[in-house]
């Protein structure tokens, strides 16, 4: 019999995959154009049609009759903060590609992201900072350090 743990777990655990390879397919697309349009062309191209793909996302909610789409002031505010992230991040990735990066570098700088989306749910979230989560963090920011080599 499943618990609700796992029953939550599964709610969201295909998303989690959807996610995984899209980002992925994402920063080989941006390696693959980093060298043919300039980093603010590119990462405007790469936001717009991100923004474009949200926008029919919303539309099918909206006349596929399951719009639920809440909204608050803190909301949007944390939202585009995402999004500045999300545009600086996009024109660093080309900045990197064109001088020279590897794509095979870009696990390690995800996991560096990743440590400090753990560090952050453990000290503002109060997320539970087991063992295995500790290492992975250390781990990761040696990834980072590696990268200097």
């Amino acid at each position: 019999m499943k618990t609700l743990k796992d029953k939550n777990m599964n709610s969201w655990f295909w998303y989690a995959v959807g996610a995984a390879l899209l980002y992925g397919l994402h920063q080989i697309f941006t390696k693959l154009a980093a060298d043919r349009i300039g980093d603010g062309l590119g990462g405007f191209v790469v936001e717009g049609s991100a923004a474009l793909t949200i926008l029919a996302y919303l539309l099918v909610l909206r006349f596929g009759g399951h719009w639920n789409q809440p909204i608050s002031v803190p909301g949007v505010f944390y939202s585009g903060l995402t999004g500045i992230c999300v545009g600086v991040g996009t024109v660093f990735f080309f900045l990197l590609f064109q001088k020279g990066g590897p794509l095979s570098a870009v696990p390690m700088i995800l996991a560096a992201g990743a440590a400090l989306m753990a560090v952050a749910g453990m000290v503002f979230f109060r997320e539970p900072a087991s063992w295995p989560r500790l290492l992975g963090v250390a781990l990761s920011i040696v990834g980072l350090l590696l990268l200097r080599k």
